[in-house]
């Protein structure tokens, strides 16, 4: 503002300026106009200027009078001349004479002018005048010339003064829209004129286009302002500012309150036939001392009011139903949800009834109104509605079959008057009427097509009846509550068909053998089953492998993941390796097995699968063990310490990429127990894996504890009710095969060595009470230390074993195995190791770190050393046991 002020006053005092300087000229150039036609004029008129013009010399006479008419009429000449132009006076002497230069032939002519010519002075203004005789001739011309360069020095001395004044208007002009600006700034808050002028028409536009009434009233209680909204709300007259609110003609209420200065808000009132809610709050301190009041037109919200939080509510519980509807994979559990999740909100009590095959998983195969009450909601104990468990048999008449064969919702607003849901059992009509309820809705519960049940919302006491609205919404709290149910049962189906799978993929019992005392848990996530698995394999020799894997993931394809690899792990514990070994082997199958099945589908890999092999030898008391990315093994001492021996670390099953496993070994006190497990042992409940495995090691401390106690002890102390993950855990304690039940000889590589060995062997199956297979067991070892003898390297060994078989052991340091082969009519022998194989129950061969051992196991129960004659030649002449 004051920038614009400012600009103007320049501005103005700028053309007054002009103007001033410019006037200032033109009156300069008039006076010297006037003032030479004057002094010429005068000059002309006055007396002696024809006799001096008429005389012999007018020099003499006129000259000194043109001087003095020149000084006193303030020009700078005066001249005569006559009609012929010669200058007779001049006031510059050095002009008479001469012919005069300028206009003068109307002068001649008996006519004075006044011009403004480039003469002998320069730019000039002259005027001249005819000297008239009696006749009215012309006798001669006066002219009188001023230097317009005088004029305009005249006007330049002015200039000072004229711009000091606009020089000082300018000044108090600018002090003066200062201060006026300062003012204004002061008033506006610091406004300038476009926040001014923006802000007073979106004023104005609110004020007016707002929807809600606007009274701004001062603290007289006078009306300063109403806006349009406000005039209609309380029918205001047009000149209704300035007045006292108690003229305005309001209800006697509101006007006092309008005239207090008490604050309101939402205060309802009631104007002819409008409701208002009232806001009134005062300005101060944002303004001067009034107060402002809003008006809301509430009468149609009061009506809409009551609805609008009816279908908040709804819109409430059907966000609640899908939180808490489905939280859980059971079809029961689901069901019971959806019972409780509308009581009390929407009914007073719910039951639920559902197909038979939905509980138990199935695909229900038709429809049926035969239905099993699931769930109970919002009754006491002694109510007289069908009771969970129940099988009902619903009548045709009843609104429930009528649900299940129109696919609707069917509303009974009045059970009193309903025939059809009283012929369904009159007697228990009756008590449920007296129990209160008198409103029922049936919706069936359907999912992709299916129907799996039906939901009965029922109202009681004073409770109103159900309505149409509330059968639309019943329809979408059903409809979401069966994709909860169908989801269930088909997880239960699945689950069902998984664990069942599982099942049959596990051991079904332990095997039997002397080396140690075993005790598992199996426990299944409860988000589906999954891959771990655990074996208990007995090995010749008295030995037992203890395995236990883990398969990433849960579902059909984990647990036949987990089939395949225990199938697997079984077929190379026959080929009785190391357990580094039978690792090795065993990631090059999970790695063809990935190779095949990506090439078919990238998601059906095994990759991330782990195992834990070891093998107990209950003879030297030895643990040789190998892992492939699984958690090694833990050791309990007899006196109750726990070790966590360290294996070498292997990756996982698949990613070996043809590395070599590595084993350790390790030799255990007699009594020791040797814990295997799987990661959701310890990662289920303890996220940190330290702090998993030190919450093992303090379950597994404590001496004198069976195995059985101790698988007990740690599933009660590492276990959530509800684990997320599969568990396998394995507890073995030791045992020592007592020296007295072995025998051991070293046998020279010399032929007559075989009888003395196979003497001393006879004399100490007669000690164990074995003399009744020692004919066989004498053929066998024969046999087994003469191939060793012929075709081994020393050292050759003989050892017998006498646990729940008899098992002989001949090694030798020669890493090459018998086989048998088809033996020629022609050849003299070579039938050896088909008699061991005939009078054997198993034999084989396995490799130490040096050498090999064969090795047959004998039964030992009573009439096992009947040998059966081989009467049938061809049999025998069909095979050969030559050695490689």
């Amino acid at each position: 503002m004051f920038l614009l002020v400012l600009a103007v006053v320049v501005l103005l005092v700028a053309v007054a300026l002009v103007l001033l300087v410019v006037q200032a000229r033109r009156q300069s150039m008039a006076d010297a106009q006037q003032r030479t036609l004057v002094a010429a004029q005068m000059f002309a008129d006055s007396p002696g200027i024809l006799t001096a013009l008429n005389s012999p010399d007018p020099t003499a006479v006129l000259q000194p009078r043109a001087e003095a008419a020149r000084d006193a009429a303030d020009v700078d000449a005066v001249l005569v001349y006559g009609l012929d132009g010669i200058v007779v006076a001049d006031s510059d002497r050095r002009q008479i004479g001469k012919h005069v230069v300028g206009p003068y032939a109307e002068a001649a002519g008996g006519k004075a002018f006044t011009r403004t010519f480039e003469g002998s002075l320069g730019l000039s203004v002259i005027s001249a005048v005819p000297v008239k005789a009696p006749d009215g001739s012309v006798a001669g011309i006066v002219s009188a010339p001023v230097r317009v360069r005088e004029v305009q020095e005249t006007v330049d001395r002015q200039l000072p003064t004229l711009f000091g004044s606009a020089a000082g208007v300018l000044a108090l002009a600018a002090g003066g829209a200062g201060l006026v600006s300062h003012r204004l700034r002061r008033q506006t808050h610091g406004l300038g004129p476009a926040e001014m002028t923006r802000m007073y028409e979106h004023h104005d536009a609110v004020l007016h286009a707002v929807r809600e009434g606007v009274l701004i009233i001062d603290a007289g209680s006078s009306l300063l302002l109403a806006n349009d909204e406000a005039r209609r709300l309380l029918d205001l007259p047009p000149d209704a500012e300035h007045h006292h609110v108690i003229e305005l003609g309001l209800e006697d209420d509101l006007a006092e309150l309008l005239a207090s200065n008490r604050m309101a808000t939402d205060e309802v009132y009631l104007t002819t036939d409008r409701l208002l809610a009232v806001n009134k709050r005062p300005t101060a301190p944002y303004g001067p001392a009034s107060s402002v009041v809003t008006l809301r037109d509430t009468t149609e919200l009061q009506a809409l009011s009551v609805r609008a939080e009816r279908a908040r509510e709804r819109l409430k519980l059907l966000y609640d139903a899908g939180v808490r509807i489905g939280t859980t994979l059971d079809v029961t559990r689901t069901a019971d949800e959806l019972a409780h999740v509308a009581v009390p909100r929407f009914a007073d009590i719910v039951t639920v009834e559902l197909l038979e095959p939905v509980l138990r998983g199935d695909e229900p195969p038709g429809v049926s109104t035969e239905m099993r009450r699931t769930a109970v909601a919002g009754v006491e104990a002694d109510h007289p509605l069908y009771p969970v468990g129940e099988l009902i048999q619903f009548a045709v008449t009843n609104p429930v079959a009528a649900a299940i064969s129109s696919g609707r919702a069917v509303l009974e607003t009045d059970l009193n008057a309903a025939e059809g849901w009283r012929a369904q059992d009159p007697e228990r009509a009756e008590r449920v009427l007296d129990y209160g309820i008198h409103s029922l809705l049936v919706v069936p519960l359907r999912a992709r097509g299916v129907l799996l049940g039906v939901a009965d919302f029922w109202r009681s006491d004073t409770s109103p009846p159900f309505d149409d609205e509330d059968v639309s919404f019943a329809e979408e709290l059903a409809a979401r509550a069966a994709v909860a149910i169908d989801n269930a049962r088909r997880y239960t189906r699945e689950h069902t068909m998984a664990v069942t799978l599982q099942r049959s993929l596990l051991p079904r019992g332990l095997p039997e053998q002397t080396a140690l005392e075993v005790a598992y848990r199996y426990l299944p996530a409860t988000a589906g089953v999954g891959g771990d698995w655990f074996d208990v394999i007995p090995l010749p020799g008295t030995r037992v492998a203890l395995v236990v894997g883990d398969v990433v993931g849960h579902g059909l394809h984990a647990a036949a993941t987990m089939g395949r690899l225990r199938t697997a792990v079984y077929n190379f514990s026959a080929l009785d390796l190391p357990p580094d070994e039978l690792l090795a082997r065993l990631d090059e199958l999970v790695d063809h097995i990935d190779t095949e099945q990506r090439a078919e589908d990238d998601s059906l890999g095994i990759t991330g699968a782990t195992c834990l092999y070891a093998i107990y030898d209950p003879v030297s008391g030895r643990v040789a063990a190998a892992t492939a990315g699984h958690p090694g093994p833990a050791v309990v001492l007899p006196d109750g310490t726990v070790l966590s021996p360290e294996l070498p670390i292997s990756p996982p099953l698949g990613l070996g990429a043809g590395q070599p496993v590595e084993s350790a070994e390790l030799t255990l006190p007699e009594s020791s127990r040797l814990v295997l497990y799987t990661d959701g042992l310890i990662e289920d409940r303890h996220r940190d894996l330290d702090t998993g495995l030190e919450a093992l090691h303090s379950a597994l401390a404590g001496s004198d504890r069976a195995p059985e106690a101790t698988c007990a002890t740690v599933i009660e102390a590492m276990l959530p009710a509800r684990p997320n993950d599969d568990v396998a855990l394995l507890v073995a304690r030791t045992r020592r095969l007592d020296p007295a039940q072995v025998a051991e000889w070293t046998v020279p590589r010399d032929p007559a060595a075989v009888a003395p060995v196979r003497n001393a062997c006879a004399a100490r199956l007669a000690e164990w009470g074995l003399e009744h297979i020692a004919f066989t067991t004498e053929l066998i070892l024969s046999e087994l230390i003469t191939n060793a003898i012929r075709y081994g390297t020393e050292p050759i060994t003989v050892r017998l074993l006498h646990d729940r078989t008899l098992i002989c052991e001949v090694s030798d340091g020669s890493s090459t195995s018998p086989r048998l082969r088809r033996a020629k009519t022609t050849d003299e022998g070579g039938r050896g190791l088909f008699l061991v194989a005939q009078f054997a129950q198993r034999w084989g061969t396995r490799y130490p770190p040096t050498g090999k051992i064969i090795w047959t196991e004998q039964a030992i129960h009573d009439g096992a050393g009947s040998a059966e004659e081989a009467s049938e030649e061809a049999l025998l002449d069909a095979w050969d046991d030559t050695e490689i």
